[in-house]
């Protein structure tokens, strides 16, 4: 596959000396995407569907391809292209409860997809009108939530979980396998979340005298931040396998799950330039309508960074700045100060670590400022902040 970023460099700093832009650069970083993959796939106790809304980048989907990842959760004819356009031997699941009209069946006859999902009575006739509903997997998404996720994903999506034998029925009379969804929601800080959700899933199956092959646990896999610190995943992992036991599978039974952040975070950083300083504040030519919009929502308010002037990284006496982005809305502002080298000045860069997560995919071009500057950094051992 031809590579989508612009061009390779073995260093930050060499691609700083030999490339002179007035955007933002993002550097994905091969070596940490394949490890980072690599070991979740191997350790995780069932399948491993990349959530891809986390990052879309072609270059990014194959390399966690290439890292082990074969199970791809996209919500969008679009995300389901972009999967098969970069990995070689991609299964995309189609696991979103309301689609486009005419997608489903698009992305069936087109693309191959047999995983969908629903979370309603009316959406089981919408999706049989378009797809072969007897050579499909469908989900019934069932509504659970826990105080330890910094986002509610149930509030939007799933039935509430008396529903789901009803449903589940349902979509049994179809003609097609019936499966089990669940999303305890984003940014969860403590495994017991799941647990939880998997003891209700469980007596939802039970009560209801049911046996499905699939339970697709979601996502909600945190990472540390600075300021931020959560568990390891090991921890998520034993919890998740503990809990698992008791789940009423059928034969061949099988859980799921859809890491989005643990896969996108960790091999991309980005690069940004001080356009201005007036004292204690530092005007950037990216920010939260750019590679910063999540920190918009519940979670880390950084991110860890090491800086640049002239190509070479610097260092000095720390002191707290604030950070604003380029655009003329008062709210482009980082939601917190940082220590930056009290040295600093307009032509300095900073490199912000482990960004991949919820970045690339959520930049706009509000007020003309967009990059899609992308590079790739080969070095061994140039790994971005963290």
């Amino acid at each position: 596959m031809q590579s989508p970023v612009s061009a390779t460099y073995s260093s930050v700093a060499e691609m700083l000396t030999e490339r002179q832009s007035v955007k933002p650069i993002y550097c994905i970083f091969p070596q940490v995407y394949q490890d980072t993959a690599r070991e979740f796939v191997e350790a995780f106790p069932g399948r491993v569907l990349y959530a891809v809304k986390a990052n879309d980048h072609p270059e990014v989907i194959h390399l966690l391809n290439r890292g082990g990842v074969r199970h791809f959760d996209c919500a969008s004819v679009h995300e389901i292209d972009v999967v098969v356009r970069a990995s070689e031997d991609a299964t995309c699941y189609f696991m979103i409860p309301a689609r486009l009209r005419g997608e489903a069946r698009k992305a069936q006859s087109e693309y191959g997809v047999r995983h969908f999902m629903v979370d309603h009575l009316s959406g089981i006739q919408s999706l049989a009108d378009e797809i072969d509903m007897q050579s499909s997997v469908v989900f019934a998404r069932m509504a659970v939530h826990h105080s330890a996720a910094l986002q509610n994903l149930s509030s939007k999506f799933g039935a509430a979980p008396e529903k789901i034998p009803e449903l589940l029925s349902a979509i049994a009379d179809t003609g097609a396998e019936l499966a089990l969804a669940f999303n305890v929601g984003s940014a969860v800080t403590s495994p017991d979340a799941y647990s939880h959700a998997i003891e209700v899933a469980a007596r939802v199956l039970n009560d209801g005298k049911l046996r499905v092959r699939l339970v697709d646990i979601g996502g909600g896999f945190p990472k540390s931040y600075p300021g931020f610190a959560v568990p390891e995943l090991n921890e998520y992992f034993d919890t998740i396998k503990l809990a698992a036991k008791d789940l009423p599978l059928a034969e061949n039974g099988e859980i799921l799950v859809e890491p989005g952040r643990a896969l996108a975070a960790p091999g991309m950083s980005a690069v940004v330039e001080v356009l201005l300083r007036k004292e204690r504040r530092l005007y950037l030519n990216d920010g939260m309508y750019g590679i910063f919009w999540e920190l918009r929502f519940n979670g880390h308010k950084r991110y860890a960074f090491r800086c640049y002037r002239n190509g070479r990284e610097f260092t000095g006496p720390l002191r707290p700045f604030r950070l604003y982005g380029p655009t003329c809305d008062g709210t482009d502002v980082l939601p917190e100060e940082i220590e930056l080298p009290e040295e600093i000045r307009a032509g300095d860069c900073i490199e912000f670590g482990r960004i991949g997560a919820y970045s690339l995919s959520g930049r706009t071009n509000f007020n003309g400022h967009y990059s899609n500057e992308i590079v790739s950094i080969t070095g061994a051992g140039e790994m971005p902040p963290s």
